[in-house]
């Protein structure tokens, strides 16, 4: 009985544990793809907790500014336009898992498309 009291404290003490968060810090290939074809640009996210700032676009020196939450393996991301640019999506669902974020855009005059980050690694 004893053994089995500690192997059940063991277990409820192991999974209180929180998850560590994944980590989006970094320059990312974007693919957005829609009914018309593929949109291919950058972009460069910096993580502090929970919270995600940084900028999309199509190169490293015209970006918009996008703000997010990383709750767990789910990233979503909104966008911050900046008057007479034109912005690739209001809303990104994205899902975590390791070097890639994959998920669906929603824009008020696109509707849904699909879309992928693939994390650029520096030359070693």
């Amino acid at each position: 009985m004893t053994l089995r009291l500690l192997l059940v404290l063991t277990f409820c003490a192991w999974s209180a544990v929180p998850s560590r968060l994944a980590d989006v810090t970094g320059r990312w290939r974007v693919t957005i793809s829609t009914g018309d074809g593929s949109i291919v640009g950058l972009a460069s996210l910096e993580q502090s907790g929970e919270k995600v700032t940084g900028g999309i676009g199509p190169n490293d020196t015209d970006t918009i500014p996008v703000s997010g939450v990383l709750t767990g393996d789910r990233l979503t991301l909104k966008t911050v336009p900046k008057p007479g640019f034109a912005v690739p999506f209001d809303t990104c669902d994205l899902t975590v898992s390791d070097d890639r974020l994959v998920g669906s855009t929603e824009s008020k005059d696109s509707g849904k498309s699909k879309i992928e980050f693939v994390r650029i690694r520096p030359a070693k």
